[in-house]
């Protein structure tokens, strides 16, 4: 989508890669599945990262598709870019306007409540730290973040949680489990234990259709790192949908 660039050279290595991690693809959406590891978005492309990778679809004419959201290099799971430019504009308000439903799941450690499913709001700020700065919540000058909560399945004090954040903000999950003595398995920053990656996954995404034909829900499959961590800690898994459905 953005007009007269040059192309730059993607293997064909990357462009299969690339066209491996699609779940949906449409004249106005591609959707991808993305692993763990890989960034979203890397400023001047000095990694392997999604955005760049999205040049293997480009037109002739240098326009391309465009990622509308992000997901944190250690989340899993479905992002999506919008294929032209209108439709680019389209997903992005849909994501501003809070009209795009995101369904994660989490596997956390530490002490669960009796309650099974509940609604975290608090504010989320940055400030200033030795390290430049980092973000906190419960701070005066915060905006306001809301998560809704639900335990899928307990074993000691393990569990596998669906998380469905009612507003965007930077690490909002991840800072909002911690907050509840949650921690998420694999986040180092957060408190959470060692876990080889940071178990949280973009497990579905409900959203309207730049093309105006409805809703549209995409979902990726749990991958077998995630899978396997939930397993060798007693907790029984859901099956989750391949692909997109109206």
């Amino acid at each position: 989508m953005t007009r007269n660039r040059p192309i730059p050279h993607i293997s064909e290595a990357d462009k299969a890669y690339i066209r491996s991690l699609l779940i949906h693809e449409d004249a106005h959406i591609l959707a991808f599945n993305k692993p763990s590891g890989l960034p979203s978005q890397v400023r001047g492309n000095r990694a392997r990262n999604l955005d760049h990778l999205l040049w293997a679809f480009a037109k002739s004419n240098g326009k391309r598709p465009r990622l509308v959201h992000r997901l944190d290099a250690g989340t899993s799971g479905v992002i999506v870019a919008g294929r032209t430019q209108p439709a680019a504009v389209a997903l992005s308000e849909a994501f501003a306007g809070r009209t795009a439903e995101k369904t994660y799941l989490a596997l956390v450690s530490g002490a669960l409540r009796e309650v099974e499913a509940g609604r975290i709001e608090t504010s989320i700020a940055r400030v200033p730290d030795d390290r430049g700065e980092r973000l906190v919540v419960d701070h005066p000058e915060g905006k306001l973040a809301t998560t809704d909560w639900r335990v899928l399945s307990q074993a000691g004090d393990m569990a596998l949680m669906e998380l469905k954040p009612q507003t965007g903000r930077m690490h909002q999950l991840r800072l909002h489990m911690a907050h509840l003595g949650l921690p998420i398995l694999g986040d180092d920053r957060y408190g959470g234990a060692l876990a080889g990656r940071l178990m949280l996954h973009a497990a579905r995404l409900t959203l309207p259709h730049p093309g105006g034909d409805g809703p549209i829900t995409l979902s990726a499959p749990l991958p077998e790192d995630f899978r396997n961590a939930a397993r060798t800690r007693g907790l029984s898994l859901p099956i989750a949908e391949v692909g997109a459905s109206d």
